[in-house]
């Protein structure tokens, strides 16, 4: 490898281990603990779970995802999920990739096993995660939750594509749309379609993606918020109207939005109905989720506390 390469790759992995940087790990008995053997593990993924002490009988379960280059305990420590799970009783599952990527371990979002429902790879330990909390810890299935960051976010929009009866919501933060990604080849930044700049397909087109993988599904989807920053050049800023028409296009909704609002200094916020909510956070780089916007996620999927 060149010395510019060995550069670039170093530039990579400290940018998208930028957003796992952001607090400390909340002060509890809880702890974080992992889970060694959990079912089917294609991906041969390791799983962390944190667990309040206060929780009710049939708690949700919100699966958390890192970035490329990161891992669950990072994403524990350096993330408000687990801080907000002690104030509102429900268990994160933090998954760990194993995928190499050419600059760290990602979320596999781009293999031919992974695009497929039960086809193998990362999605599917994922779900083997799931049934583990439902019945270790009685996890209630009718709430079950995913978001992530970067490859992480990714792999939301893959999941919620994927399983739609396994999900009630997601939240994306810094993803690409379901199917973007050819190959293995085509996901690393720098020689990728997807995140090279130029992806351009119609609503109809990311919206035929997502209905191929389950032709045969006619319950309700769960709903979908959206994250990017308006100045991110790593995963392209333009991938969140992209993503935003995948989803109003499932959901049969216009791209234009119902609604429109600041919620915060520099948070525009787009609603497409109540199925499809899309922040666009001016001057923010590839560095989310930042302060607050957690809370924002869980108080989209419904998840208030006690």
């Amino acid at each position: 490898m060149t010395a510019r390469g060995t550069t670039v790759k170093a530039l990579l992995a400290g940018v998208l281990l930028a957003a796992c940087t952001l607090v400390a790990p909340p002060a509890s008995a809880a702890s974080l603990t992992e889970v060694t053997s959990f079912g089917d593990n294609p991906g041969r993924m390791r799983m962390h779970v944190y667990v309040p002490d206060v929780r009710p009988a049939k708690p949700a379960v919100v699966v958390a995802m890192h970035g490329c280059g990161g891992s669950g305990p990072g994403f524990y420590a350096g993330s408000e999920f687990a801080s907000l799970a002690d104030r509102r009783g429900f268990v994160v599952i933090y998954p760990s990739a194993q995928q190499e990527a050419g600059f760290g371990k990602c979320f596999d979002t781009w293999s031919a096993a992974a695009k497929r429902r039960g086809g193998g790879s990362d999605p599917v330990s994922i779900v083997s995660m799931i049934t583990y909390v439902q019945q270790r810890y009685q996890g209630d299935l009718s709430r079950v939750f995913v978001t992530g960051s970067s490859s992480g976010g990714m792999m939301t929009n893959h999941m919620l594509a994927l399983y739609p009866d396994v999900f009630k919501a997601g939240a994306a933060f810094m993803g690409v749309p379901f199917d973007c990604f050819a190959n293995a080849a085509d996901y690393p930044p720098g020689r990728s379609k997807c995140t090279g700049g130029s992806m351009d397909r119609n609503p109809r087109q990311w919206g035929d993606a997502v209905r191929r993988v389950n032709p045969w599904f006619a319950g309700s989807r769960p709903k979908v918020q959206l994250w990017h920053g308006a100045a991110d050049t790593l995963v392209p800023y333009s991938l969140l109207r992209e993503s935003m028409e995948q989803w109003t296009d499932v959901f049969g909704l216009s791209q234009t939005p119902t609604s429109t609002d600041t919620p915060r200094p520099g948070w525009n916020r787009s609603r497409h109905g109540d199925k499809v909510e899309v922040y666009s956070i001016q001057g923010a780089g590839h560095t989310l989720p930042s302060a607050g916007m957690a809370a924002v996620a869980l108080d989209f999927f419904g998840i208030t506390g006690a």
